[in-house]
């Protein structure tokens, strides 16, 4: 890993500003300090971070794949039992194989557009999660993309900023979290945010 006085000169992107108690909560969220800007996409009822927008590349020029983190403790308890349950497979049985291809381009062609034009570097790449191929890679990452794209329109068809998604495997999880389908034998519950 490179220093930080030797890291690659970039010019800071376009994000909303972030206070300093988002970046401390978003630090113990996180289990560690950020490495690359980001900005608070969604928040709970109390104001907290449930999702955050990362930029592109780190702080020292590392691309990074997942455009959305689902930071909210309790949606990624909720998140986690899921795919604890085998979500992942559940999730991409579920879903229109040609809806979810057409989901990972849209979530690269939104990161991708953040990458400043003069990066010469190491790029992204993949679609949600950093996906290769069609299919679930992680089910926080595609309801974080979702509910970004919920916070701008109750279609879910524009995000914050014009970012995040109408994606098939977040409205997957959503709908199991309505559902409160018991994982693990421990019932899920309702997400609290929107």
């Amino acid at each position: 890993m490179q220093s930080e006085a030797a890291a690659p000169k970039m010019r800071p992107l376009k994000m909303r500003p972030l206070s300093d108690t988002d970046l401390e909560l978003v630090t113990r969220l996180l289990g560690h300090p950020p490495r690359g800007q980001f900005d608070v996409v969604v928040r709970n009822g109390q104001g907290g971070p449930v999702v955050i927008r990362s930029a592109p590349l780190l702080f020292d020029g590392t691309p990074m794949p997942t455009r959305y983190w689902l930071v909210g403790a309790a949606e990624r308890l909720m998140v986690d039992r899921l795919e604890s349950a085998g979500g992942v497979r559940a999730a991409e049985a579920a879903v229109d194989p040609d809806e979810l291809l057409a989901a990972h381009a849209r979530y690269a062609a939104e990161r991708d557009a953040a990458v400043p034009a003069e990066w010469a570097g190491p790029r992204p790449d993949g679609g949600v999660g950093g996906t290769r191929r069609t299919g679930v890679k992680c089910l926080h990452a595609h309801y974080a993309w979702f509910l970004a794209g919920l916070a701008c329109g109750a279609d879910g068809s524009g995000g914050v900023d014009g970012s995040g998604g109408d994606d098939p495997v977040g409205r997957w999880v959503q709908a199991e979290a309505e559902r409160g389908v018991p994982v693990g034998g421990v019932p899920m519950g309702g997400v609290p945010v929107r």
